[in-house]
């Protein structure tokens, strides 16, 4: 069974040496912010602060995944990833390690996942675990649900589970799916190890400690489903508006697997429209855009699992405006990371979509009209 121990409860340091020490931590913001005599309760310096210590919590966890997987009779094959594994590119449409050296999913050119750790067992499940310091889990469950769907699409011989590891003082862990399991630890501080970063005159280090065992395995080792992310896309949107009768077709949108697929990507684009036609509703001013400028149509799946139309503007190849409306009905405009994955999603379905996706405010409304009326008969 899989129980957490007493050593990673308390948080025992006795058997990990000085691992954590050899970490490399994002901390020049963190050492910046100190060099300028910023005061210690500033906001700026607790986030940054904390951001640091969930970095050290990740770490800390791992190294104690590992001992604990090595003596685990139910864990089968864990996961190598930091200084533990030997070092390969990311590589394409497979698990593999990052630059980082985290275990990632990737396409070519952007990382879709990324995973705290991972392991299987002697029943066929394979784990993927989340470790975090954050006291509300509301943000967390929006990323389970993505890897959980990505995991079942690439390892369909496996039962996909997750193990979550928070501190004690956590809220909404009995919210989490039926897949999840959940441990927690005594309250962190990674105070020691920024003293260790902070000193100047730094004692020498312990050699870095390996768990030599047949079960740990690289990334890379482990045979996967073919998943091709971008041409599963363009499959989606080309089914969904395929339909001879109807704008869209809603039986393949809430078929079982595609709704797996929807949990993955989050929204699927099935059209658009040209700016001039959706000014007022998204309140857009006057010569902000050209009037011709295409507005990328899609339907966001939302954590209650209700599905809204949302809207993009893409205006060059990394500046993508979001248009939304949250639970109130306020607009919501967000500017997308320029080097996240919707940013070059929508460069990619821009490309496929050719004058038959093209659509008008009618068509928007009775795409809003199905999608309500889904989402109520399911809730009934």
């Amino acid at each position: 069974m899989l129980e957490i121990s007493k050593s990673i409860k308390n948080l025992q340091t006795d058997d990990i040496s000085d691992n954590l020490l050899h970490y490399d931590y994002n901390t020049r913001h963190l050492l910046s912010l100190i060099e300028k005599g910023i005061e210690l309760d500033d906001p700026a310096y607790l986030s940054s602060y904390r951001s640091f210590e969930g970095e050290v919590y990740e770490n800390f966890v791992y190294e104690k995944l590992l001992r604990y997987a090595e003596t685990n009779e139910d864990i089968d094959k864990f996961i190598l990833k930091g200084f533990h594994q030997n070092r390969h590119k990311a590589y394409a449409n497979t698990l593999s390690i990052s630059e980082k050296e985290q275990i990632v999913y990737r396409t070519k050119s952007r990382e879709i996942s990324e995973f705290d750790a991972m392991f299987i067992t002697k029943n066929n499940e394979l784990y993927f675990v989340e470790m975090t310091l954050v006291k509300s889990v509301l943000k967390l469950r929006r990323r389970l649900r993505k890897k959980y769907a990505l995991l079942e699409t690439i390892f369909p011989n496996y039962t996909i589970k997750a193990l979550i590891i928070l501190n004690e003082g956590a809220t909404g862990a009995k919210q989490f799916p039926s897949y999840c399991k959940v441990w927690f630890t005594k309250e962190f501080s990674a105070s020691k190890v920024f003293e260790y970063i902070t000193t100047l005159k730094k004692r020498k280090l312990l050699p870095k400690e390996k768990i030599r065992s047949k079960k740990m395995i690289e990334a890379h080792m482990l045979k996967l489903h073919p998943f091709r992310y971008y041409n599963t896309m363009s499959w989606i949107t080309k089914s969904l508006r395929g339909h001879k009768n109807h704008i869209i077709d809603m039986k393949f949108l809430m078929n079982e697997n595609i709704q797996r697929y929807h949990d993955l990507y989050n929204k699927f684009y099935v059209g658009f429209i040209a700016v001039k036609y959706v000014k007022n509703i998204l309140q857009i001013k006057d010569e902000e855009y050209d009037e011709n400028q295409r507005v990328v149509i899609a339907l966001e799946k939302k954590h209650s699992d209700e599905i809204v139309v949302t809207y993009y503007i893409q205006t060059n190849r990394k500046r993508l405006y979001l248009y939304s409306f949250n639970d109130a009905g306020k607009l919501q405009k967000e500017k997308k990371d320029p080097y996240g994955i919707t940013v070059t999603e929508v460069f990619h379905i821009n490309k496929l979509m050719d004058e038959k996706y093209e659509l008008n405010a009618t068509n928007i409304k009775t795409i809003k009209k199905l999608l309500k009326e889904n989402y109520q008969r399911s809730k009934k």
